[in-house]
């Protein structure tokens, strides 16, 4: 069994100097497939759902490529690695669409603490009950997610003492969301948040993890991880992927993968245990002492990110994706992408120029992929 994945990808538009620059209404005007987002400084495409890791990568490639095509004939623009505002302009938000009025709630609510860059990871998963206990899994692993994707060490040009400020700032919403013990209890809670306010549409559950489908809270066949900062590497993301992945097929063998019979603590300690592991994550990533839900006992992000990929590497190598999930140890080895640019920041080189290096190199990093990987497929 391999299961569908399909990404949401937001991206900055700018210059090559690094300069952030709102483009996202000519963007979705000329372009098919690009979404805009509340503030026109990002932009977002989706990928079609699909089992094959050499498609989902050519999925990943082809939208820059159209886009960086496009963006090169409205002047010298480009995409901008990294999820927050990183050298300037948090101070203000740039409506997209100003007469949007879910829009307005989000600006007067959040600011630009939403105006973020990120992806979002989606994997096939029909049955309403097994999907909620995987979601209950990876929610209390999603910092794990966090710390191999961490991509925001600045904001408005300085470092910011987080590896993700992305996630460090970003307003989780509703602010207190359980572990739902069961389709129904999900159902329940969702109409209970949109009757009370604290949701304004189904839409509007912003945690780490959260189930998707076509009619949500009823129908849903998908679980989405929200927690990824932007990867910009695919190679990497497809790594990050393989590994959600795995773990997922491990917990939809296997029953008794669930925190609500498996663990030493309540549901509602797990619910802070996560919230604190996230902010830890969040602050050193790979780095972070974490507190593992099972029993409690103190571990890096690193090794426990070790710890799942050794039990799951005979899952991922018995389904055919292997090679895809082996990149993970080049990211505990080198750092996520935030460590090397503070790694960079901290023998001299100032924020615009860590980050112009990056432009640089994503965009050259897509081209050796394009010639190495989907010329074919890409043509």
């Amino acid at each position: 069994m391999v299961l569908l994945k399909g990404f949401e990808i937001e991206m900055y538009t700018g210059t090559p100097q690094g300069e952030i620059v709102g483009l996202s209404d000519k963007i979705v005007a000329a372009l098919d497939g690009f979404v805009r987002e509340p503030d026109s400084r990002n932009v977002e495409y989706i990928t079609q759902p699909s089992a094959n890791y050499e498609n989902l990568l050519c999925a990943l490639l082809r939208p820059r490529r159209t886009l960086r095509n496009y963006l090169n004939r409205l002047g010298n623009y480009t995409l901008i690695p990294g999820s927050t505002l990183s050298l300037a302009g948090s101070d203000r938000f740039l409506r997209s669409d100003p007469a949007n009025p879910y829009h307005d709630y989000i600006e007067q609510t959040y600011g630009t603490k939403v105006v973020t860059a990120s992806v979002h990871i989606n994997v096939g998963i029909s049955d309403p009950e097994i999907l909620m206990r995987a979601c209950r899994v990876i929610r209390l692993e999603a910092p794990l997610f966090l710390a191999l994707s961490a991509s925001s060490p600045f904001l408005d040009g300085k470092a910011t003492g987080y590896h993700s400020t992305r996630w460090g700032l970003f307003p989780q919403t509703p602010s207190h969301v359980p572990l739902f013990a069961s389709h129904a209890h999900h159902i329940q809670w969702v109409e209970n948040q949109l009757a009370a306010g604290t949701m304004q549409n189904v839409r509007h559950l912003w945690a780490s993890v959260r189930p998707n489908g076509d009619r949500r809270p009823y129908d849903l066949n998908r679980l989405e991880l929200r927690i990824c900062d932007l990867v910009t590497d695919p190679i990497g993301l497809l790594a990050i992927t393989a590994l959600l992945e795995a773990r997922l097929l491990q917990i939809i063998e296997n029953p008794s993968i669930d925190p609500l019979t498996q663990s030493t603590f309540s549901a509602e300690e797990l619910v802070t245990l996560t919230a604190n592991n996230e902010t830890a994550a969040a602050t050193a990533s790979l780095d972070a002492q974490l507190t593992h839900w099972q029993d409690g006992r103190s571990i890096t992000a690193r090794n426990w990110i070790g710890e799942i990929y050794q039990d799951v590497w005979a899952i991922a190598k018995q389904q055919g994706f292997s090679c895809f999930l082996s990149p993970l140890h080049k990211i505990l080895r080198e750092g996520n992408e935030a460590q090397q640019w503070l790694q960079l920041h901290a023998v001299g080189f100032d924020s615009q120029c860590v980050i112009t290096q990056a432009i640089t190199a994503i965009q050259e990093r897509e081209i050796e992929l394009e010639d190495k990987l989907c010329s074919s497929l890409l043509a």
